[in-house]
């Protein structure tokens, strides 16, 4: 296996595969029917013959399941079924490439084009250069005589980059009730990767993911001809309330169980180039400051609203690590008036929020409902604050705010102890193997939401994690123009597969 993923004949045939994954263009849609009554869908039905055709030794060893006709369940039994299975994830489809922006990729979006270096093209980094690396690492193992002790098992979604609902969201129900609660020992999806950072190579595989809530604000005025306008029509009012949103937004708060706490941590102790002032902050922090542990003496409503100076000082890094400790808040939709003429009786807008580990979704509802009910007041609207889906009659003169679907608590926290083994360790432990002992594994966080939301009750031992890393790729394209995937992280991603699968068919877990 070591000389065959190192050889030329290899590196071609992985190309051809991840090209040709690419070149099947399984885009999926906010707006996508039911599964068999939507055209769209059908493409799915062209990636499941072309991984057939292309990995036939994977498709006579392993058992596939199709659940919910485009989700594909692949399973390797183990010959000891007292083992807990290893569950790996990645999705078939990609977001999809807007028509007026074809014009601006080097490449087609859909060419799958390999210009030495990169392969070209929308789903080449997200998730297929997962998904292949997984399926090429199987299918070299079966050809190497690999007889597993613990089962495998892969999972691929079709619809991750819409939510999940109709691929992951009934993925993670069947292999429930095959195998049951806190069955899997340990799931591996899509997620943060690699990088340098204070002077060290950290891997950050994803222990967590931040929360999710959609709020709906709807403005309802009387309308009329706008030759006699009030002092502000709909707009204006939603506008002030926009206005409002933004100059409120939360404050980076770091709880006691965000994992950035312990890449904060990891990066004082082994970081040469570490900012001394973070180093202080860490060290003069109370050991149960803004914890829910039950030696935490400060109330839930003193908590949210207590400053802190780590969190502030950590978000000074970038607009990204910011969003490692706070909520995050989006302005994204906005929707109002249909004539020139015409006043506007209802307009609407819809802001997304990434709820910080250690904050709910409901926190969020309750501050813009108290950032709202002043406005309201000023212009004389009744407020009212809805479940999704409410079938509550619209009211005129009225400010409505409502959840959108899919509202997500942060995700649980995994395991990183070391000691007695755990899944942790064997993730840290093929890292090292393959990318040098130089780099230091810490606990990483995901900003967004991957398909791993829907399988919380299978495992506590949950790792988002893009393990193929090029330090010398430019990593850029990702839901947007010219994506590209570097070959030489695609392979490396192929050999931590093959290197993971076999390092947990030989742990002896708890």
């Amino acid at each position: 296996m070591e000389e065959l993923i190192a050889s030329d004949d290899f590196k071609n045939q992985s190309i051809a595969h991840l090209s040709g994954a690419v070149q099947v263009r399984t885009e999926s849609f906010d707006d996508l029917g039911p599964v068999g009554q939507d055209a769209r869908w059908d493409v799915f039905y062209d990636f499941a013959a072309y991984l057939k055709t292309t990995y036939p030794l994977v498709h006579s060893t392993f058992q596939l399941d199709r659940v919910n006709t485009h989700g594909l369940v692949y399973t390797w039994n183990g010959s000891n079924p007292t083992l807990r299975p290893t569950l790996l994830l990645a999705h078939q489809d990609t977001v999809p490439v807007p028509e007026a922006t074809l014009n601006q990729w080097e490449y087609p979006p859909w060419s799958g084009f390999f210009d030495g270096k990169y392969i070209w093209g929308r789903g080449a980094a997200d998730c297929k250069s997962q998904l292949t690396a997984i399926l090429d690492a199987a299918e070299q193992l079966i050809a190497h005589g690999f007889e597993p002790q613990r089962t495998l098992i892969l999972a691929f979604g079709f619809d991750e980059e819409a939510s999940g609902p109709h691929g992951a969201g009934h993925l993670a129900p069947f292999l429930l009730d095959r195998y049951g609660k806190d069955s899997i020992a340990v799931l591996v999806d899509e997620g943060s990767t690699l990088q340098t950072k204070w002077g060290t190579f950290f891997a950050l595989p994803g222990v967590s993911e931040k929360g999710y809530i959609d709020l709906e604000i709807v403005v309802r005025t009387p309308g009329g001809h706008s030759s006699v306008p009030p002092a502000h029509t709909g707009i204006g009012i939603l506008s002030e309330i926009i206005t409002i949103l933004e100059a409120n937004v939360f404050e980076p708060r770091l709880y006691n169980q965000n994992p950035y706490l312990g890449q904060l941590q990891c990066g004082a102790r082994y970081s040469p180039k570490f900012p001394p002032k973070l180093k202080a902050l860490l060290k003069s922090r109370p050991r149960h400051f803004l914890s829910s542990d039950a030696g935490d003496t400060l109330t839930n409503t003193k908590r949210k609203t207590i400053r802190d100076p780590l969190a502030e000082e950590a978000a000074k890094d970038s607009l990204y690590t910011r969003y490692l400790v706070q909520t995050s808040r989006a302005v994204d939709i906005i929707a109002g008036g249909v004539k020139i003429n015409a006043l506007p009786e209802e307009v609407s807008v819809k802001v997304n929020h990434r709820v910080n580990i250690g904050d709910k979704p409901s926190d969020v509802l309750d501050q813009v409902i108290a950032l709202t009910e002043p406005v309201a007041h000023k212009y004389n609207l009744t407020l009212e604050s809805l479940p999704f889906n409410s079938s509550s009659p619209k009211l005129e003169n009225s400010i409505t705010i409502s959840p959108l679907k899919g509202v997500l608590n942060p995700a649980p926290v995994t395991p990183t102890e070391v000691d007695p083994i755990s899944p942790y360790t064997i993730i840290a432990g093929t890292t090292r193997a393959l990318y040098g002992e130089d780099v230091i594994v810490a606990p990483g966080i995901m900003t967004g939401n991957t398909d791993t939301r829907y399988f919380w009750d299978l495992t506590q031992h949950i790792f988002r994690y893009g393990v193929g890393f090029d330090a010398d790729a430019i990593t850029s394209g990702v839901h947007t123009v010219n994506e590209k995937q570097s070959i030489a992280g695609h392979l490396r991603g192929t050999k931590w597969m093959s290197d993971f699968i076999r390092n947990m068919d030989e742990a002896e877990l708890p």
